[in-house]
């Protein structure tokens, strides 16, 4: 396994990548370009790299103090199964900007296995959240 490269430099995020797979996945099926330049634009972006390609990607919604929601996170399918995500996690978890925070949260149909790996749980009281979906 080649070893990655994790970074938040925002200048360094290929956006046609990034769109490509969020706007086919299930959870962003459909988000325009414009719409994920602007999610990128007010969240903390991680990149992952193999030289100078960008494999994968991930973003946090936080106020660096109480909370963080974890957002978008794969990596590209022909780099999937080598270890990536997890080092992904990690890195976003250890990061030093994000020591502070301590409700950490995420929603996956598919890789509940990968979070859990790096301690996430289901809701304790799930019955305390809401939503609003327009």
């Amino acid at each position: 396994m080649k070893t990655p490269i994790f970074s938040t430099n925002k200048s360094l995020l290929d956006l046609n990548f990034i769109h490509e797979f969020i706007s086919n996945s299930y959870w962003a099926k459909d988000r325009t370009k414009e719409t994920m330049q602007v999610c990128i634009d007010n969240s903390l972006c991680f990149g992952v790299y193999l030289g100078e390609k960008q494999i994968g990607f991930a973003r946090v919604l936080t106020d660096y103090g109480q909370f963080a929601y974890v957002m978008d996170v794969f990596i590209a399918p022909n780099f999937q199964g080598k270890g990536y995500a997890l080092e992904l996690m990690q890195f976003i978890l250890a990061h030093e900007t994000l020591q502070n925070v301590k409700i950490w949260r995420l929603a996956s149909l598919d890789a509940r296995g990968l979070y859990e790996k790096v301690g996430f749980t289901a809701l304790a009281n799930p019955e305390t959240m809401m939503e609003l979906l327009k």
